[in-house]
């Protein structure tokens, strides 16, 4: 989910904090907890720091370990620890078991929209997406924005939050309701499929698609319950040549390809060098795919320069790589 969301989530698990009797009786232990949801609800996305590393740093890592099991442990033990080391008069086990609670609450939130999370660390690398919640969802911020208001107009918190998020619970039924009719539709339509990436939009009857077969890649959307196509791509396997295995080597195509399940690529040739690009199929955008590694490779088999990450035009592309931004 996005920063403000999961916030949002923080103060909520604040609210039902107040359920808890131990916190009803001390109110510093309110206080306490509250800035323990808050920090543990956005905690695992402080590995956004790697941004300033480079991109491929960022990719290869953001949602990786820091929302992996040993590290959903650790997060709320240290954000307790620190908290408790500045009011050692609170019951720490109260502290942390709503910390904690908020750092699990993060990581079972992201699961399920397109990006994902290696939540099942250390057992799997694999990338889980459910695909069925967007990661900015409207409805659930607008609810969570509800709850605060009413909470700051007096409403319990006791009944207030259980409410919204029998509400949010419902939500997400449905919402996975929709995306295993679409994945029956396309199996219904089209033979031989395979991978299926769905990603809903803030337009409860819209969501965007991409999905594979034996030998096309098909990009496109659901619109009112009916599959419409806007990109169809063959199926090349990657060439074993010189050219391609230089370009796979590159820090910023490998961790492209250690995130992207659904990619198409190309190789683009000019008078002084070649260029190598893959791109991601899930995330087109007004015509557009967006997310992108792509290689530049001079006459003498070397790389001149490299970029992955989210671009939204072509100019901004290029501009990227004729700074020679390595990131």
């Amino acid at each position: 989910m996005d920063t403000g969301t999961h916030i949002a989530m923080g103060i909520a698990l604040g609210g039902f904090a107040t359920l808890d009797p131990a916190v009803q009786q001390d109110p510093t232990l309110f206080t306490a907890i509250m800035v323990g949801t808050i920090i543990g609800s956005h905690a695992p996305d402080f590995d956004t720091v790697l941004k300033l590393r480079n991109n491929a740093a960022y990719i290869r890592n953001h949602r990786g370990i820091t929302h992996s099991i040993p590290a959903v442990c650790f997060w709320g033990i240290a954000i307790a620890s620190i908290i408790y080391l500045f009011v050692p008069d609170v019951h720490f086990l109260h502290l942390w078991l709503w910390t904690f609670l908020a750092v699990i609450l993060h990581v079972f939130v992201d699961v399920f929209n397109a990006y994902g999370t290696q939540a099942y660390r250390p057992f799997t690398k694999r990338w889980v997406a459910y695909g069925f919640i967007s990661t900015f969802d409207p409805y659930i911020f607008g609810l969570h924005v509800i709850g605060i208001v009413a909470w700051l107009l007096s409403a319990n918190p006791g009944y207030t939050w259980p409410m919204i998020y029998i509400i949010i619970v419902l939500y997400y039924i449905k919402r996975y309701i929709d995306k295993r009719e679409i994945v029956k539709m396309i199996h219904e339509h089209y033979d031989h499929v395979g991978q299926i990436a769905t990603s809903p939009t803030t337009k409860q009857n819209i969501w965007r698609i991409c999905f594979t077969t034996d030998q096309h890649f098909f990009v496109g959307h659901i619109k009112e319950g009916h599959i419409e196509i806007d990109d169809k791509f063959y199926q090349i396997p990657i060439p074993d040549d010189p050219l391609m295995n230089l370009a796979l080597k590159d820090k910023n195509v490998s961790a492209f390809l250690s995130f992207s399940p659904i990619y198409r690529w190309e190789i683009n040739m000019y008078d002084d060098f070649n260029e190598v690009r893959f791109v991601d199929l899930r995330y087109r955008s007004d015509g557009h795919y967006p997310f992108v590694a792509v290689v530049q490779i001079d006459e003498n088999m070397k790389i001149m320069n490299s970029y992955t990450g989210w671009v939204f035009s072509e100019e901004k592309l290029q501009n990227k790589l004729n700074l020679g931004d390595m990131v």
